[in-house]
């Protein structure tokens, strides 16, 4: 289990479904399906949260805002800075696990070199792009969402990245890779973070478990002569590490050598000292 390491944010206790997490000062409560143990809530911000999402029996839910909190507000990680928000789906903006893949990537293009280009996949408010831009690559980040995709650029923004080399585009991530391709486009790293379920910004329909083998085989031609890595992260359940490493291993390592590795990624749980597992990752890179 690798997880990430944070002075920003905190995971301060879980328990029957849900998170007590404090980020940068805003204290949320959020629910989390995994937790199915009922513990003791000790911890006194259980009782002084700033606000706590609740699910609607019909499905769906909202925020209850038991305090003020800001309708904006900002983390940092390591030189960057994140603006948060209470969005729809309990969600806040970034996603803080991933930091340890932030800093795997960040690692691998400092000391490459040489000039890298990543094109980072389904990018959402740009947490990966900004590691990326920050250790010295050059990116192309995509995103369906519009909305998501100005998140990003006020990210960068935020991070002091704005003017680094960067493409913002909204597309379709399966289409955007096909016209790489005609394009004759490469990159030397690939991230992708696909959702579960969605729709690209002209309907199409995005299924993880029927589309992730088809999208990974269609990156091939757009990895450079020699690519430097190439990670796939999941939050769905019935996608394990395990799978997204054969995937990885049956095609991009037979094309391109290297070697693949995958495990889940975590929180630290201050409460307990125990780890509380947040999703998958798959890594394939160049070299032993």
């Amino acid at each position: 289990m690798r997880t990430a390491n944070w002075e920003d944010y905190e995971l301060v206790d879980t328990s029957a479904g849900e998170r007590l997490e404090n980020w940068g000062g805003v204290i949320l409560i959020r629910p989390d399906p995994q937790i199915i143990w009922d513990t003791p809530k000790r911890n006194s911000l259980w009782k002084e949260a700033d606000a706590r999402y609740v699910r609607s029996p019909s499905g769906g839910g909202g925020w209850n805002v038991l305090k003020k909190v800001p309708p904006v507000w900002k983390i940092r990680y390591k030189g960057l800075t994140f603006r948060l928000k209470t969005m729809g789906f309990k969600h806040t903006g970034i996603f803080p696990e991933q930091a340890v893949n932030w800093d795997l990537m960040g690692e691998k293009i400092r000391t490459a070199g040489r000039e890298v280009k990543v094109l980072n996949l389904f990018g959402y408010t740009g947490a990966a792009t900004l590691a990326c831009l920050r250790a010295g690559a050059s990116v192309c980040h995509v995103d369906a969402s519009k909305g998501m995709v100005a998140w990003a650029r006020e990210n960068a923004a935020a991070s002091g990245l704005a003017d680094r080399p960067v493409r913002w585009l909204v597309d379709d991530c399966m289409k955007f890779v096909a016209r790489e391709q005609r394009r004759g486009n490469t990159y030397d790293g690939i991230i992708m973070d696909p959702p579960s379920y969605g729709r690209g910004p002209g309907g199409e329909v995005w299924k993880l478990e029927d589309q992730i083998y088809g999208l990974v085989g269609a990156c091939l031609p757009i990895m450079s002569a020699e690519p430097l890595f190439f990670m796939i992260n999941s939050y769905t359940a019935g996608l394990s590490p395990a799978v997204m490493e054969y995937i990885l291993g049956v095609l991009v390592a037979k094309r391109f050598g290297g070697r693949v590795f995958s495990d889940e990624i975590g929180l630290p749980v201050t409460e307990t000292g125990l780890v509380l597992p947040c999703g998958s990752t798959a890594y394939w890179q160049a070299g032993q």
